[in-house]
């Protein structure tokens, strides 16, 4: 697989070109915005993934972001970036990127993003039928299973866990879930329902819903579908 670093930083660039490509990866090294952009007007199917600083000269990040996404190009794009606030980081996923990782990081965290990432399975990649470790969902059926046993979810808990299905493993805001379930509803109206759904699921679908399995909070940001192996986490507040 292909990836394009865009990274202005010649140390760090080579430090993760270096990294990925003794992991297998075909790496591409894009200095600045600008150069990004030539790259990828390439052909829109010849990266699986790009790894974007959001610093960068000439274009920022989050301008090419934003850029690549109303050009309707779906290329996966994970950000990697010193800008830590909440509200950078709600930010950067707003404008389309499926997920966000703060420097410094170790490099093993990064490849566990990227395989992450390339394993995102929506119903264009992995056809209508999807399963995780017990939980199977039927986007066609319109059907649940947990364990084998069906679950019975509201129109309203089915629409969000497709949401998750379709874009597993992927960290949605708050305001992309409301997007995705509410359609045009005011954000501000529909936070409490949001919350109060989440909830739902979680007591349906997970063995213990404060330490929960499958939808995973990421605080003062949003929500994933894990569909890694179980790891054990702390007490999550919605």
């Amino acid at each position: 697989m292909r990836i394009l670093l865009v990274e202005d930083d010649p140390m760090i660039g080579k430090t993760l070109q270096q990294a990925l490509q003794q992991d297998g990866y075909a790496v591409d090294w894009a200095p600045d915005g600008e150069a990004a952009r030539t790259a990828l007007a390439t052909g829109r199917d010849a990266y699986a993934l790009v790894l974007l600083d959001l610093g960068l000269p000439r274009k920022s990040g989050l301008d090419l972001l934003k850029e690549l996404r109303r050009a309707g190009n779906r290329v996966r794009v994970l950000v990697v970036t010193a800008r830590d606030a909440i509200a950078d980081r709600v930010a950067g996923l707003d404008a389309g990127a499926d997920d966000y990782l703060t420097k410094p990081f170790g490099a093993g965290e990064l490849l566990a993003r990227i395989r992450a990432a390339l394993r995102r399975v929506g119903p264009q990649e992995g056809g209508p039928i999807f399963a995780t470790d017990g939980l199977t969902v039927d986007l066609v059926g319109r059907s649940v299973r947990l364990g084998g046993q069906e679950v019975q979810l509201t129109p309203t808990e089915y629409s969000l866990l497709k949401a998750f299905v379709i874009h597993a493993n992927k960290l949605l805001t708050h305001r992309q879930l409301v997007r995705e379930v509410w359609g045009g509803a005011h954000y501000e109206d529909t936070q409490h329902l949001l919350r109060v759904n989440i909830s739902n699921l979680r007591r349906k679908l997970e063995a213990d819903p404060t330490r929960p399995h499958y939808i995973i909070t990421e605080p003062g940001v949003g929500y994933r579908l894990r569909t890694e192996s179980r790891v054990s986490s702390a007490p999550s507040n919605v």
